[in-house]
């Protein structure tokens, strides 16, 4: 093991052992949608190892997995299957983590569409594509602020939504994912405007992060790894809990009481003009 990789285990460590030890999220209640793997069940664990009760939303039995995992740590998480997607599901999940928690400090909309890594171009795309990207990042981000938001207001907490450099900087290979990454930044920009008088917090986050969609790219092109590598001077791609999910803590956290409206890009180094 090389210097560098053994000084960055011990910090990992040293970082998760003060949040264990603190407790920074002590008494906080997050509910956390697509949380049932990759970076969504990153902020779960994040979170939970952090002090937080979580309540974890998944279309299917992955959340449930996901609870079962911050369990096993002597973690307390809740999970209820939503599809961001639907309204009533959104609200369903909200009035849950109110019913079993009592309140709601963290709304981290994480989710996103099954064909966000379809690459396409858009004189060939369909309107079927462009529905799967707009009805989970963009509708979803609209269902999930709209439901939460005077649960927020109750406890002065937060909300996250989770876009990407893409947004950011746009793609040419996914058009329709940049765009609806995009709309998700625009809108965490409004809301920081018109919720900050009501005390709640509004906040981007951007990752590159390995999950299970980038395993699959990563076989699909046994280039691809080397050449992100390449890219991020930190030399290597982000872990969903202990580089994300400590991120998302830190958002939700008191620590982060004047921070808002910002889209924080966690990339290694990776996008340094966005």
């Amino acid at each position: 093991m090389t210097a560098p990789l053994k000084d960055k285990l011990l910090k990992d460590k040293l970082l998760k052992d003060k949040l264990l030890k603190d407790k920074l999220l002590k008494d906080k209640v997050v509910l956390v949608t697509g949380a049932g793997g990759g970076v969504g069940r990153g902020i779960a664990l994040a979170c939970a190892a952090a002090g937080a009760e979580v309540v974890v939303t998944a279309r299917g039995a992955s959340g449930d997995e996901t609870t079962e995992m911050i369990r096993a740590k002597g973690g307390s998480a809740h999970a209820v299957r939503c599809d961001v997607t639907d309204r009533d599901d959104v609200e369903r999940s909200v009035a849950e983590a109110l019913r079993v928690y009592g309140g709601l400090d963290a709304m981290v909309h994480n989710a996103t569409s099954r064909e966000s890594s379809q690459p396409h171009a858009l004189e060939d795309a369909s309107l079927e594509l462009w529905e799967a990207h707009a009805s989970v990042s963009v509708r979803g981000s609209f269902h999930c602020a709209q439901a939460s938001f005077g649960a927020l207001v109750e406890t002065g907490g937060t909300l996250i939504l989770l876009t990407s450099p893409a947004g950011i900087e746009g793609s040419a290979t996914l058009p329709f994912y940049g765009m609806s990454k995009a709309a998700q930044r625009a809108l965490v920009k409004s809301l920081a405007l018109e919720w900050g008088p009501s005390g709640v917090r509004v906040n981007g986050l951007a990752p590159l992060a390995r999950t299970e969609a980038l395993d699959r790219a990563f076989e699909a092109d046994e280039t691809l790894e080397a050449r992100i590598r390449s890219l991020v001077p930190l030399g290597r791609i982000g872990e969903p809990t202990v580089d994300v999910g400590y991120v998302a803590a830190f958002l939700v956290s008191d620590w982060a009481n004047y921070v808002s409206g910002q889209t924080l890009v966690v990339s290694g180094g990776r996008f340094t003009l966005l």
